[in-house]
């Protein structure tokens, strides 16, 4: 019995190996141009955000054709999908309502997910205008910005959200804070 479990660990360390040393010979390693293009990352200070910019008032036109078939045309979810407007004072509830308004810390961080992410059947499609529009009108929606209120790669970076501070720093002495 022992020598068919020597023989079967045998094969399966073969097996593993050959794994890790084959080639396949498919695609190509990405050019710097090419992983710089995708280096999309936005941080809560605005580092790498692009140039654009939008308002609530063209972001409700946006909204409503990319994004009120899933969230609803008044951003309040259903039981599919969940909700971007509303929830203020719940976090501390039974049953807190996490939304744009009422958890998200940074609105950059808002803008980053609806770049990345969305629309859910086609994300990563919309250009930055775009993005900042949806933004502007989700965070007008939440009563955080003014419907007239232009958001860019300087103002963004400068909304403050109702949550910003309520979230509780990672207290290891190998993490660093990054703001």
């Amino acid at each position: 019995m022992s020598r068919i479990w020597m023989v079967a660990a045998i094969g399966l360390l073969a097996t593993w190996l050959f794994a890790q040393t084959s080639h396949y010979n498919l695609g190509r390693a990405a050019s710097p141009e090419e992983t710089r293009a995708r280096d999309i990352s936005v941080r809560p200070d605005g580092t790498g955000l692009p140039p654009g910019r939008g308002t609530a008032k063209i972001g409700r036109l946006v909204y409503e054709a990319q994004c009120a078939g899933c969230h609803g045309p008044d951003g309040r979810g259903d039981r599919d999908y969940r909700a971007l407007v509303g929830g203020q004072g719940t976090l501390a509830a039974d049953h807190p309502l996490r939304t744009v308004g009422s958890y998200w810390p940074y609105a950059t961080t808002v803008w980053d997910y609806i770049n990345r992410a969305m629309p859910y059947r086609t994300p990563g499609n919309l250009k930055p205008n775009e993005v900042y529009s949806v933004t502007a009108y989700l965070l007008y929606l939440n009563g955080i910005i003014e419907e007239n209120q232009e958001l860019n790669q300087e103002t963004l970076p400068k909304v403050r959200m109702p949550n910003r501070d309520g979230f509780v720093p990672d207290p290891r002495p190998d993490v660093k804070a990054e703001h």
